[in-house]
């Protein structure tokens, strides 16, 4: 199952208007003086173009026809001296948007990199990865080609038209007026193909994002599919997807394909009038040879542009389809965002109060309810419960990657949406569940919360993380691969790094989200003395799955169904014989038989003995 089969993308309905060509090219504004050179040049192309034309009706007039070998001559050479003069305006005009481009791309590229950084959590939990890298990718290309090589394509073919019909009135302006009847025909049909077209391309760009996720989704989990050999159903599944991709894009590529010989056709009956009138305006003495040639040149000239056109519309189709959901993403508003004023409280000495809390992901799932909480500066708090109860959430809302929806969570003493939220997070050490590795060296993920920390800082941040010992065996030793996510390290590797990483950060708060659950027994010991050096003297939240990893805790929070059940040391939750004590009887049951391969092991005087489960 894709993420993408319980995620509804959002259906664009704006029309090819001003307004958003408008916003698409306003990109380009910081670089206004490189877009009016290349357009200069493609002018400067054009009329040459059109100059070329005009100058082979006087070769063939007052040259060929006149018998003036002199004459043939100097146009000949004025005719090579504009080629070359043409060639220079090409190559400026081609680098100059290729440039331009590229600086485009890069500017659209850094403004979504950051805003993902300033959208919220529940931005992410909502909308799958691919469609983000898909917008990043290839929508923002597309949207870099159609400012500039877009530009390019229209502003050649219009100034083509423009020219072609200027020397065409000059030569026959009835001929011209029959070229100028076709030009509104040709508009009708475009506008007819212009809304279908779009339509079609968005749903490619749709089926093309859902297409990403999955892809991405398969790759990323390929230990999983193979585990539970999904292969098969999960090629069954990328095949349906694609099919209705393949659907989508034949018939856009039906659509577009259609266009051009519709304008071919329109052209072609124009071109056959043209021919028979100007047949008999020459056999009539108005026309001369090359007159009639420059004129036809003319039409086919100026009809190739328009054909071209077709091309470029359906091509502009598919970035305006792109481009609405770059700046689909760009809108995307921070549900949590700094107040006006919002100061740096300078430190945070660990006291925290939730008081009264609501909290819920969906309006009609609440997951905290008039949550109550009163921390200590320096206090160890041990959240435990079953999986969904609202452990996870509570530290959550202590970060502040979300916020509550009724109530109040104060830090110091203040409401801590009157801190800006670098202010609280910066000052917030986590080490979480899965651990997240760069790519990169070991050196520099330990850093990557501290970039200013020497080496001999990173190696104690490992000693006390007790991580040191196992990376001075590596080859590399700290300047050791970890691959992309970590990819090369054991899970419990990649825990103690992650651990020294909040160590070197040296946070006023420190949470552990069921760091030693996915670990074996030797690592989770590791972990946990790393744990015991950084907790000492903060504030510390600790989610636990193993109950054993926490009776040194100064509060045990028995959380179920989003509120606190039990709340005491682990002795006098033991002696209370309540939630904790029925949670910590039957793990200690299963690890206690987990540790025999066999009943006939259990050693001499256990067996038919009374479990006694340690204070």
């Amino acid at each position: 199952m894709s993420e993408y089969d319980h995620f509804e993308e959002e259906e664009f309905t704006t029309q090819f208007s001003g307004r958003v060509v408008a916003r698409i090219l306003r990109q380009a504004r910081p670089y206004w003086s490189w877009v009016a050179g290349f357009m200069v040049m493609i002018a400067m192309c054009s009329v040459l173009d059109a100059l070329f034309t005009f100058l082979g009706k006087r070769i063939i007039d007052e040259g060929i026809a006149a018998g003036n070998a002199g004459r043939l001559l100097r146009l000949i050479e004025l005719y090579g001296g504009l080629a070359v003069v043409q060639a220079g305006t090409v190559f400026g005009f081609v680098y100059w948007a290729g440039v331009l481009g590229e600086r485009i791309h890069y500017d659209i590229r850094r403004k979504l990199f950051e805003h993902l950084q300033d959208l919220s959590f529940s931005y992410f939990d909502r909308t799958p990865v691919g469609w983000i890298m898909a917008r990043v990718t290839s929508d923002a290309g597309r949207m870099a080609d159609l400012i500039t090589w877009g530009l390019v394509d229209v502003t050649w073919a219009v100034l083509n038209i423009s020219t072609s019909l200027g020397f065409m009135l000059a030569i026959n302006w009835r001929l011209a007026l029959i070229v100028l009847a076709i030009v509104p025909v040709m508009i009708v049909v475009a506008i007819w193909f212009r809304t279908r077209i779009l339509a079609q391309f968005r749903e490619v760009r749709k089926r093309n994002s859902k297409l990403t996720g999955a892809y991405s989704e398969n790759v990323n989990g390929v230990r999983v599919v193979k585990a539970l050999v999904r292969e098969e159903r999960n090629l069954a599944e990328f095949s349906e997807q694609s099919s209705e991709l393949y659907k989508a894009a034949y018939r856009a590529a039906w659509l577009s394909a259609l266009f051009l010989p519709a304008i071919q056709i329109i052209g072609a009956f124009g071109l056959g009038a043209i021919v028979w009138y100007g047949g008999l305006r020459t056999r009539a003495g108005v026309l001369t040879i090359g007159g009639i040639q420059a004129f036809l040149s003319y039409v086919t000239f100026m009809l190739w542009p328009i054909q071209d056109l077709a091309r470029v519309f359906a091509e502009m189709q598919r970035s305006v389809a792109s481009a609405e959901r770059v700046f689909s993403l760009m809108d995307a508003e921070p549900e949590i965002a700094d107040r006006e004023g919002a100061l740096d409280p300078g430190s945070i000495r660990g006291e925290i109060e939730f008081d009264r809390v609501d909290f819920y992901y969906e309006e009609d799932k609440p997951v905290l309810t008039g949550f109550d909480l009163h921390v200590h500066p320096g206090e160890r708090i041990a959240l435990v419960g079953p999986t969904g109860g609202g452990k996870s959430t509570i530290v959550n809302l202590v970060c502040r990657f979300y916020e509550p929806k009724r109530g109040v969570i104060r830090i110091n003493g203040r409401d801590y949406r009157e801190f800006t939220q670098q202010a609280v997070q910066s000052r917030i050490g986590m080490v979480l569940q899965t651990p997240h590795l760069f790519s990169g060296t070991i050196r520099e993920n330990i850093r990557y919360g501290r970039l200013d920390a020497t080496g001999a800082e990173i190696e104690e941040a490992a000693r006390i993380a007790r991580a040191h010992d196992f990376i001075v065996e590596m080859e590399k030793g700290y300047d050791e691969d970890v691959g992309e996510g970590g990819a090369l390290l054991s899970v419990g590797q990649k825990q103690l790094i992650s651990l020294a990483r909040a160590v070197l950060a040296d946070p006023d708060v420190f949470i552990m989200d069921e760091a030693t659950s996915s670990v074996d027994t030797l690592t989770e010991a590791r972990i946990q003395q790393g744990m015991e050096a950084m907790m000492k003297g903060r504030t510390s939240f600790v989610i636990a799955h193993r109950l054993s990893t926490i009776r040194n805790a100064d509060r045990i929070l028995v959380i179920e169904d989003g509120r606190i059940a039990e709340m005491g040391t682990h002795q006098e939750l033991i002696r209370a014989r309540g939630h904790y004590h029925s949670l910590y009887t039957k793990q200690f049951r299963r690890e206690l038989e987990h540790s025999y391969a066999e009943p006939d092991r259990v050693p001499d005087g256990t067996a038919g003995a009374t479990l006694a489960v340690p204070a």
